[in-house]
This record gives structure tokens, C-alpha cells and sequence, in this order.
């Protein structure tokens, strides 16, 4: 009996060899990425999401996406699961840049780096942070507008308050109107921001705008597509719509649709897919160990994080062909039906 017995744990051990000399039961060295989204309702972030997964594949990574649906809270109990599950790089769309702040922390003492996707995550020691200069976003929304009527009641429709993207595309567009505006050309009659960049949000604010100032509004200073969106659905119940210029951003398809119909002005077109592809090469390298590179640096309050800032792109119904249709970014037949 003793020697059967023996002989079963020989031939376990020998299998158990042999197991693992044919490669089973090996920890896979697929590589994991963990995508923490913050709202994929806007379509924005869609795109985002399939250009970044589809690289990432390419590269032989794996993604696992989470949407946290605008609720900072949710987000970062998702980014702590992702932690859990054990990915080798995490990746995140902050929806408030502070809260996310603890999750670099907890990342970093399970051994994974963390890439602050399109948006900072502020006073942390974030390893990578990549997105467009947003400053120059907001710049090149006020320009656009002060090209089609530089006096008069201007109202500023801002971003997410929690969204710091949303305090620099508001500080670039001041860079450009505060000489119109300390001159007396500019007056701003109004200056609020849409609760999670929602298009109902910019709805009722623009709604209460021009109630509280007879409709006398000449130009509206959005800070995106959707609040653009919410802002032009209030002025075309006071049939204002395609009378007062609008800025936005993203390019979003009904936005471009807009620049056809001519009640938006312009959109800013952020080629996503050089950020989102970018990002995931970014990621597959961290999760290697190998160097990346950075082309600039920015400050989030605790360092200078390593950076890379595309530049952005104003779209006008003049140029969509060769910019949006260009990139196929949107087919012709889907912005021209």
C-alpha cells in the first residue's frame, strides 16, 4: 500500500513537471490595462474608448474598461477594483482630478503606474499625463467667435466644475476676450458651468439666461459640444438659433452637423485618434518598464508630471472636409446624410 501511495506522488510530481514545462498553468505575461472612464454617455469618450482598445490589442494587451457614468466616488471604487484584479497599468479619465488623487497612491504600493488620460489628476504623483494643450482649446474657441462678432453681451457656458480641463479651457478663453472686455466691446452677462458636461444642464442654464436678459445675447462661449448643444436647443426656442455664434468642442458628429446647418460656429477638433493610440503605447511601455518619452512637463500641485500635448483644431463648416472627413474621424455621408 505504502508503495502505491508512493507512487502516486511520483508520477503527480513527474506530471506536475511536465505541466509546467508545456507552458500550462503559467501566470499569463499578457499584458493588462485597466481604463477608468468617467462618462461614457458623451459620445466623446466612445470614440476614446475603441481607438485606445483596438491599439492597445494590437500591441498584444488586454483592456478592461470601466465607466463610473459621472459619479467621482463610483470612479474610484472602480479604480481600486482594477487595482485588485491585478492590472499591470491603470489608466484614467478623471472625472474630479482631486478624488483620483488617493488612487495614484494605492496603485503605486500594488506596483502599478498610472496614466492621466486627457485630464490631470491633480496633487499626486501621477506618472504620466497626456492631452492636448487646453489652454490653446480655449484660445481657439474665443478667437473663432470674436472672427464672427468681437462687441456686444457675451455669456460664458463653462465645463464641469470639477473638471480641471474645464478651468483651463476658461483661463484660454480669457486670454483672449479680457482686452475686448476691459476695453467695454465685451460685456459678460453671464458666466456658468454645466454640472458633469451634460447637455440638460447647459439647457436649463442657458434657458435662465436669456430670460434674465430679454434675449439679448450676441455670442455664447461654450466650453464643449454637448453644453454647446444644450445652449443651441434654448436659443432655437427663442428662434435665435444660427443668429448668435457658439463655440464648442470634440467634435462631436451632431456638433458637426450643426456647422452644416449653421447654428454652431465652430467645434474643436482634438484628433483623438493620435491621443487615444498614443495613450496606449504609453501604457503597454510602463507596463514593460521601458522609458517614455515626454515632450513637455505640468504641474498638478504636487510635480511636474511628464507630459505629451497635442495641439487642437478649430473646425468650421469651411474646413470639415479636410479635417474630420480627412482623419475619418466622421464619414461624409454620416455628417452630410
Amino acid at each position: 500500500m505504502k508503495r502505491k501511495v508512493l507512487l502516486l506522488i511520483v508520477l503527480l510530481v513527474i506530471g506536475n513537471i511536465a505541466f509546467g514545462f508545456l507552458g500550462f498553468g503559467k501566470k499569463s505575461d499578457q499584458i493588462t490595462i485597466g481604463l477608468s472612464m468617467d462618462d461614457l454617455r458623451l459620445e466623446r469618450w466612445q470614440h476614446d474608448r475603441d481607438i485606445f482598445t483596438s491599439r492597445a490589442e494590437e500591441l498584444g494587451a488586454k483592456v478592461i474598461t470601466v465607466s463610473a457614468n459621472g459619479d467621482a466616488q463610483k470612479q474610484l471604487t472602480d479604480a481600486e477594483n482594477l487595482i485588485s484584479r491585478g492590472v499591470d497599468v491603470l489608466v484614467v479619465i478623471p472625472n474630479n482630478g482631486d478624488v483620483m488623487a488617493p488612487i495614484v497612491k494605492e496603485a503605486h504600493e500594488a506596483g502599478i503606474k498610472v496614466v492621466a488620460y486627457d485630464r490631470l489628476i491633480t496633487n499626486s504623483d501621477v506618472d504620466y499625463y497626456i492631452s492636448f494643450d487646453n489652454i490653446k482649446v480655449g484660445e481657439l474657441q474665443a478667437e473663432s467667435i470674436l472672427k464672427v462678432k468681437n462687441k456686444g453681451n457675451f455669456f460664458l457656458m463653462g465645463g464641469s466644475p470639477t473638471d480641471n480641463n474645464a478651468r483651463m479651457f476658461r483661463k484660454g478663453q480669457m486670454n483672449i476676450l479680457k482686452p475686448y472686455i476691459d476695453n467695454g466691446d465685451i460685456k459678460i452677462v453671464g458666466d456658468q458651468w454645466a454640472k458633469d458636461w451634460l447637455p440638460e444642464e447647459a439647457l436649463k442654464i442657458m434657458e435662465n439666461a436669456l430670460t434674465a436678459n430679454n434675449n439679448k445675447i450676441d455670442a455664447v462661449v461654450a466650453s464643449n459640444d454637448s453644453t454647446a448643444g444644450g445652449a443651441i436647443q434654448a436659443l432655437a426656442a427663442q428662434n435665435l438659433a444660427g443668429q448668435v455664434p457658439i463655440s464648442g468642442q470634440d467634435a462631436d458628429l451632431a456638433a458637426v452637423k450643426r456647422l452644416v446647418a449653421g447654428t454652431q460656429t465652430v467645434t474643436i477638433y482634438k484628433p483623438i485618434k493620435k491621443l487615444a493610440t498614443t495613450a496606449a503605447d504609453i501604457s503597454v511601455k510602463l507596463a514593460k518598464g521601458e522609458e517614455v518619452e515626454s515632450t513637455s512637463t505640468v504641474n498638478n500641485g504636487k510635480k511636474e508630471v511628464p507630459s505629451i500635448l497635442l495641439t487642437p483644431v478649430p473646425v468650421t463648416k469651411e474646413n470639415i472636409d479636410s479635417t474630420i472627413i480627412k482623419d475619418n474621424f466622421h464619414t461624409k455621408e454620416e455628417i452630410y446624410n
